[in-house]
């Protein structure tokens, strides 16, 4: 059996369509680069593989058919247990995602270091995404996510908004570590044979926060310019578009809007390459306000050369500035969105040169060559001497 130094676990099925595996693909990979290779364990199901090696890298996938989130997160952390303890006397770094995956990673008598990488606090996020749970789930889930902060070596974090709310734990400030999001700088890509002449385009999930009813409404606004086509590309199965194509149908904008489910990242780059605005309707709710985000649709859509239409959120301010690389509006403002996106389909100079400073941002701040040099600060910090 090999035998690992370093392992990366996220309660995340990987690979997918969603921009938490585009993120994971990157910091694991500059892990096992710096480790000689490691375990990685995610989320597994349909046709993906339970096991998988790739030279010194070993893919581990937890698969079961647990329905309740709570019991299948519990789940999983015993399944983590049991693949950390083969590797305990050689294991130097275990990277984790999420409370579920850090409790087996931080037992007493450990000789590894843990680094603890906040992209969100489910205590903040199942509010919204099993908003039946009770108030008292919430907050054990709370104090695991206090407890796992406590005792791991080093927190990472995409946004100083999500910094400050780990900061709000108690954690110290030298303690946290921002490593933003990125993006390649990819070479124009061909424009997608059944692209629309004109479009503007929405790229990720469509969890309520995303805000693809605001989204919806502002484009039934847009109602005076049909040659106008609204692409979605959504990181989802076809089924979870349903009550966002009602409301399309109710108000009668069904016909002009454009589905593309789970598409390759490389063919969502196409897209957002030759859309002439791309929309970032993230709601102003807790999510959002309170742990924040580091949207990796606005980072690509700034990388691809393509103005941006986004939520004046703090987290979204981090990546972007109003009216040079686009523009933020007030958050659920189906309105102010749609006299946004109008403004720059008017003013196109104006909007491609958006675009280009976007891009230019992007080169200069947010790579992910850049973000990997952080994050292996982050380990040479902690784990200084390679063996």
């Amino acid at each position: 059996m090999m035998k690992h130094r370093a392992a990366y676990v996220a309660f995340d099925r990987f690979p997918s369509s969603k921009g938490s595996a585009v993120h994971i693909a990157q910091m694991a990979d500059e892990l096992f680069t710096r480790f000689g290779g490691g375990l990685l364990g995610v989320l597994g199901g349909g046709d993906l593989p339970r096991y998988q090696r790739e030279g010194t890298r070993e893919i581990a996938r937890f698969d079961a058919q647990v329905p309740n989130l709570i019991d299948r997160a519990e789940a999983f952390s015993r399944w983590v247990a049991g693949h950390l303890e083969p590797h305990r006397d050689t294991l130097e770094v275990c990277h984790v995602r999420d409370p579920w995956s850090a409790l087996p990673a931080i037992g007493d008598g450990r000789r590894h270091k843990v680094v603890y990488e906040v992209n969100g606090l489910p205590s903040i996020e199942m509010a919204h995404t099993w908003p039946w749970a009770a108030p008292r789930t919430l907050d054990k889930i709370r104090e695991l996510e206090r407890f796992c902060l406590e005792r791991s070596d080093a927190v990472v974090v995409p946004s100083r908004v999500i910094g400050a709310a780990v900061a709000r734990f108690g954690v110290p400030d030298g303690k946290i570590h921002l490593v933003p999001n990125g993006a390649e700088i990819p070479d124009r890509p061909q424009r997608p044979a059944d692209a629309p002449e004109r479009y503007v385009v929405y790229v990720g999930a469509l969890q309520p926060w995303q805000g693809l009813d605001v989204l919806t409404r502002a484009f039934a606004r847009l109602a005076d310019l049909p040659e106008l086509r609204l692409v979605i590309c959504a990181s989802v199965p076809e089924r979870r578009a349903k009550p966002v194509r009602r409301l399309a149908e109710r108000l009668g904008v069904a016909g002009r809007i454009d589905w593309r489910f789970m598409l390759p990242h490389r063919e969502i780059a196409a897209w957002l390459a030759h859309a002439e605005v791309s929309v970032a309707p993230l709601t102003g709710c807790a999510r959002n306000l309170d742990q924040g985000c580091a949207p990796l649709k606005v980072i690509e859509s700034m990388a691809a050369g393509v103005p941006v239409v986004a939520s004046d959120l703090p987290a979204v301010r981090e990546l972007m500035a109003d009216g040079e690389h686009g523009r933020l509006v007030p958050a659920d403002r189906p309105a102010e969105l749609a006299r946004a996106v109008r403004i720059l389909l008017e003013y196109p100079d104006e909007a491609a040169a958006m675009g280009r400073r976007a891009r230019r941002r992007i080169e200069q701040d947010l790579t992910w060559t850049r973000s990997r040099a952080l994050l292996a600060d982050v380990y040479r910090t902690i784990a200084p001497s390679d063996r």
